[in-house]
């Protein structure tokens, strides 16, 4: 059996539940990867199980507060290991894990971890970034305006990290998406604070 679909099957039973980070996301970003992956020339078979162990703590951090990047690498690091991936390739997935988060310190140094820092970025822009920027604050039982919040703290300020040419390119255009969303989303909004 393929391994990617087992690893794929192993995750899909931890982000079982919907949600702005749910199994969908992962299936994204790793469509993203691939994407990427292909013209950045990267090794899939470091990239790939990357992107589908990226997330798989994110239950964990809501419910313990654990950085799910750190207890997603242990995790990844234990399926792996079962499943005798080999030791060097695992070596460059967990960085790649550890290195991903937007706010993590861990800046990533490989091919593959810039790739998957850039996947999980762009599935925070565009039309879905902005779905999940909402689902996100209702899930935190926000509003309107903590979704707004999120999106300029964080999504509008992406496109200067990214780390591929093809990352780069990509950002570009959801970016404007998202940039032209907040202006209108705004326009409407002022109605609420001057009626007429």
């Amino acid at each position: 059996m393929n391994q990617f679909f087992l690893m794929r099957e192993y995750v899909r039973q931890i982000l079982h539940e919907p949600g702005s980070h749910g199994f969908d996301h992962t299936l994204r970003v790793m469509a993203l990867c691939e994407y990427i992956g292909k013209k950045e020339q990267a090794d899939m078979d470091i990239l790939i199980p990357a992107a589908i162990f990226h997330d798989i703590a994110r239950p964990l951090e809501r419910s313990t507060g654990v950085l799910h990047e750190v207890k997603g690498a242990e995790m990844a690091a234990e399926f792996l290991n079962e499943i005798s991936y080999g030791s060097e390739r695992i070596s460059r997935i967990l960085h790649a894990i550890r290195a991903h988060r937007f706010s993590t310190t861990l800046l990533p140094e490989t091919l593959e971890a810039k790739i998957l820092s850039d996947a999980d970025k762009l599935d925070a822009m565009g039309a879905v970034g902005i779905a999940r920027a909402f689902m996100s604050a209702g899930e935190r039982s926000g509003d309107i305006q903590d979704g707004l919040d999120h999106i300029h703290g964080k999504l509008l300020k992406l496109p200067d990290r990214m780390y591929t040419r093809t990352g780069r390119e990509m950002a570009k255009r959801r970016h404007a998406l998202l940039a032209a969303f907040v202006q209108a989303l705004e326009e409407e909004r002022q109605m609420e604070r001057d009626p007429v």
